[in-house]
């Protein structure tokens, strides 16, 4: 069954049109919402919800239906709760989302427990919850917020306006029966993931120098559900045995708190100096060598392993060009570090909502391209010089050498895996706080914006 478009006050678009991609759109007519985001995402859900919070009309168009299920560890850290409260979300137990404590790192038999930094700036605490409901809750936010959820809308490709080669809005098939629709906005956001049909459509394509990384993930029901702490093993080989060469990743095991863990690997470049091994393989032999006990086993296992793309240390760009940002993995904006992507989508989708908003408020068509043009530079002032040093370490870690070197080292000085521990998940104060913030704090500065 199709599902109808949104109401509109003072809509006049024909939805049942077919356009021609090149034909022109004059900016003064009418149109089916002030801002089109493509994919109901965490990026696209913050950046609707934060559009309409501003008082533009949203059009959210989502490919699938909810619920459905997306590749991740489920794991929330303080960065990403703190954008979680920017959009209102209820984040309480009674709600449904299992606080956690920090960070458990283990490798060399040694093992460390690192709490989450005491900040001003932000939560003293992480979060989890399952993708294939978390990213539903955030939706339904930017439909409480005013924006206007499609479902079954899969993007085929964008309007382009033929006297100014603009994006003027989307071509879609809509529903079961994928009927032929097209909608028209004079802006586009693209949080449409790492492939981005309408990032690719426009000619914006991936750096082949920036670091692509791969996560693969399963369920099992076990005792270790209710775990007060994320778990991060840095110890993983390639192949089970003294000659498994030693990857440049993880593996986790994430409690969800009803009875089930998220098990999984990343490896934070997968451009390995041999093939790529069987992702998959490697997760099941490393399942394999945990205490049985744990329930890590294919008789507990309650969904197939399932992998994907990490594009990270924004891998495309430029992140504005022609009407048209890209946000979340359409941006490549996943954390070089680890590999967390949620925290850094939600905050490309509030950055371009503000610079939006902003753009809006301008008087004449070049005050609103001047403001637009603005936002990949907040995003590389942002995060810029971070994701230099990320790209930097992914390099380090590529030595098999000199991970293990590192791994061994740091496990046995605490404070020095502190410092590490607020590196590598982004989180200080950068206005004031300790000498570890300040130290932090300055490496991002210093380093190159790119």
């Amino acid at each position: 069954m199709t599902e109808p478009l949104p109401d509109r006050p003072d809509s006049t678009a024909d939805t049942d049109s077919a356009a021609s991609p090149d034909s022109a759109v004059d900016p003064g007519s009418a149109a089916d919402a002030d801002v089109i985001v493509v994919g109901a995402g965490p990026s696209g859900s913050a950046a609707a919800h934060h559009l309409a919070r501003a008082g533009l009309d949203v059009l959210l168009l989502e490919k699938t239906a909810f619920p459905r299920e997306k590749v991740c560890g489920d794991g929330l850290t303080p960065r990403a709760v703190k954008e979680l409260v920017a959009m209102g979300v209820d984040t309480s137990p009674e709600a449904g989302w299992l606080p956690n404590k920090g960070l458990r790192v283990i490798a060399g038999g040694m093992r460390l427990e690192l709490d989450w930094p005491q900040l001003a700036t932000f939560p003293d605490h992480g979060l989890v919850r399952r993708r294939d409901d978390f990213d539903e809750r955030l939706a339904r936010q930017a439909e409480k917020a005013g924006a206007r959820l499609l479902q079954r809308c899969n993007v085929t490709g964008p309007v382009l306006d033929d006297r100014t080669g603009r994006i003027a809005g989307v071509h879609a098939r809509l529903g079961e029966e994928k009927r032929p629709v097209t909608f028209r906005a004079p802006l586009v956001v693209a949080a449409d993931g790492n492939s981005s049909r309408l990032s690719l459509a426009t000619g914006l394509r991936r750096r082949a120098d920036r670091p692509m990384g791969v996560a693969v993930r399963t369920y099992f029901t076990s005792p270790r559900h209710d775990d007060d702490y994320l778990e991060s093993w840095l110890e993983v080989r390639d192949r089970p045995g003294p000659g498994g060469r030693l990857l440049p990743g993880y593996a986790w095991v994430f409690g969800l708190g009803d009875g089930t863990c998220n098990v999984g690997l990343g490896v934070l470049d997968a451009s390995l100096p041999y093939p790529d091994p069987d992702w998959r393989r490697v997760l099941r032999d490393w399942c394999a060598s945990l205490p049985e006990e744990w329930g890590f086993t294919p008789e507990h296992m309650t969904g197939p392993v399932r992998g994907a793309a990490l594009p990270m240390g924004f891998n495309r760009q430029p992140h504005y060009a022609d009407g048209l940002l890209l946000v979340g993995d359409a941006a490549g904006a996943v954390n070089p570090f680890n590999g967390e992507g949620i925290a850094y989508a939600m905050e490309s989708g509030r950055t371009a909502a503000e610079v939006v908003a902003q753009a809006r408020a301008r008087r004449t068509a070049q005050g609103r391209e001047a403001a637009l043009r603005l936002y990949p530079r907040v995003l590389k002032d942002t995060h810029g010089g971070y994701y230099t040093l990320g790209r930097a370490f992914v390099k380090l870690i590529g030595r098999p050498a000199l991970m293990g070197l590192a791994t061994e080292r740091g496990l046995s000085h605490p404070q020095l895996m502190k410092i590490a521990f607020r590196l590598v998940n982004n989180l200080t104060d950068p206005t004031g706080g300790d000498a570890v913030d300040r130290v932090l704090t300055a490496l991002k500065k210093i380093a190159p914006r790119s």
